[in-house]
């Protein structure tokens, strides 16, 4: 649709007289747009009485086949000063909050201590910015738990990110037919052991896991062979790494455990020791969720061979157990009651062991003689979680390169 030179109100109406049975269609709609302004500033539309107005509206839905609701749109765009063109389409976009570069700093975080779960997550990159002072947390000390999944399943996240394949826990049980009653002490600890798998026939080694079922701080432990001279140097060890005093020891219904030796151990000790009941699946639910949760998680399934112990012993003592209490975000439950009856237990707060016992009352009187309060949150502070976390990572490859060493050799 072209005119040089625009037409006259009575050409236009002998043109709508003369074509009553004629009907016209755009074909494309930048250029109807752009005819329908220039004929608009060609009439002087904004001039014209009502008749001439009624006129000209006629012959640019004639012309152009737009309907006269559109028609009237047009002109008032026109009459508001905006000339008549085709708007282009801009798609709403939230503004982005979360940078390559934080989704590359998270998947650095999830690498370090195996991909927590999310409020752990969270608890360490807060703790990163407030605690730490690391400047590069800033934004991500501000995430909430459901953006942090939404961010691990970005490109940037995954292009970064290795995981490891996780399997299945087991189960072990030992003890005293009854449920320990810390109420509220530490020193109360939930003991088992997780098989490190058979290589034609040949038993692998074995990892003695403790928790303590107030403050959840864990200690590892390694054995050769779970017989009573094997073991009874370990549980010593174990031991010897809490803080506080140990006043119960909780075991499933293992031979491990029950036996005279041991028994004896913890007499010595004054530690009283008690063992899962029948049909009471929760009585060591804690250690058993440790296993499955930090001792597969970061072991695996795989065989490693008896003679390990040793230096798997080493590496849990150096590097493992304080990574996993001064560094390791824990869930603290909490139970609620429903109307019911029924007890359910909410996670709403994520801390450390160390900071879940540092809130205790009376806590100095818990440590052991040689431990004071200043020097267990001197350990925490030494480095933020994340450098932990890395350490702990590097001497794990480290110790899972000298297997593969052994085995080739």
């Amino acid at each position: 649709m072209q005119s040089k030179q625009g037409l006259s109100l009575e050409e236009i109406r002998a043109f709508l007289k003369g074509s009553d049975e004629v009907h016209f269609e755009g074909q494309n709609r930048k250029e109807i747009y752009g005819w329908v302004n220039e004929t608009l500033r060609q009439q002087h539309y904004s001039e014209l009485g009502r008749t001439g107005r009624g006129v000209v509206r006629s012959y640019l839905g004639k012309m152009t086949g737009l309907s006269r609701a559109q028609v009237t749109r047009l002109i008032t765009q026109y009459l508001q000063g905006e000339p008549v063109k085709l708007a282009t389409y801009r798609r709403r976009r939230f503004p982005t909050l979360y940078s390559q570069t934080d989704a590359a700093l998270l998947a650095e975080v999830d690498e370090a201590h195996e991909t927590l779960s999310g409020p752990a997550t969270q608890k360490i990159v807060q703790r990163e910015f407030y605690d730490f002072g690391d400047r590069r947390y800033q934004r991500l000390a501000r995430i909430s738990v459901a953006q942090l999944y939404r961010l691990r399943r970005t490109a940037a996240y995954r292009k970064r990110r290795i995981v490891y394949q996780a399997t299945r826990a087991t189960q072990v049980t030992i003890g005293e037919r009854r449920a320990p009653r810390p109420e509220g002490r530490p020193g109360y600890l939930r003991v088992d052991t997780v098989h490190q798998g058979d290589w034609d026939g040949i038993k692998g080694v074995y990892h003695i896991n403790a928790v303590d079922e107030v403050t959840q701080w864990q200690v590892l432990g390694a054995a050769a062979q779970i017989s009573e001279a094997a073991l009874l140097p370990v549980l010593e060890a174990i031991l010897r790494q809490f803080p506080f005093c140990i006043r119960g020891f909780h075991s499933d219904n293992g031979s491990e455990f029950i036996n005279y030796t041991v028994a004896e151990l913890l007499k010595k000790l004054l530690i009283e020791q008690t063992k899962s009941r029948p049909r009471r699946s929760n009585d060591n639910g804690l250690v058993e969720s440790k296993n499955g949760a930090v001792v597969r998680k970061h072991m695996g399934y795989g065989y490693i061979a008896a003679p390990q112990a040793v230096a798997i012993s080493a590496f849990y003592e150096q590097h493992f157990n304080s990574y996993l209490n001064f560094h390791r975000p824990c869930g603290v439950p909490e139970s609620v009651v429903d109307p019911k009856g029924k007890v359910k237990k909410k996670y709403h707060w994520y801390a450390t062991p160390w900071e879940i016992l540092r809130q205790l009352p009376d806590l100095a009187l818990c440590l052991k003689p040689d431990v004071t309060i200043e020097e267990l949150d001197r350990q925490a502070r030494v480095k933020t979680d994340t450098q932990a976390a890395l350490e702990m990572q590097e001497a794990k490859r480290k110790l899972f390169a000298g297997f593969h060493d052994r085995r080739s050799a």
